[in-house]
């Protein structure tokens, strides 16, 4: 109890509107990232479906859904489109320091 006192005395220095909006801001951030945990698990559970093998007599537990095949796929390609950002920032940078080094 000591330790949410003080929390709620150093936060209600900070202006009620902002602070409300911190917390939401923070309670979208959350639940954003719950769903992506939950696609990362779809995505988790399809692999283990092909990997792992399971009793032959289930389709169910043998064949990955719908839903876990879509989240392997999109689960891929947001990596592998964060990698390509990545790259293509280190590239654009590298452009960037090669002209100005060409400049002096």
């Amino acid at each position: 109890m000591a330790g949410f006192t003080r929390a709620s005395a150093h936060v209600t220095s900070v202006p009620e509107s902002s602070e409300a909006a911190g917390v939401e801001s923070l309670a979208l951030q959350a639940c954003d990232d719950i769903d992506s945990l939950h696609a990362v698990h779809r995505a988790y559970a399809c692999l283990e479906k092909l990997i792992v093998p399971q009793g032959v007599n289930d389709t169910e537990e043998v064949y990955p859904t719908r839903t876990e095949l879509s989240a392997l796929v999109r689960v891929v390609n947001e990596e592998l489109q964060r990698r390509v950002e990545t790259a293509d920032t280190t590239m654009q940078s590298l452009r960037v320091a090669l002209s100005e080094g060409g400049a002096r």
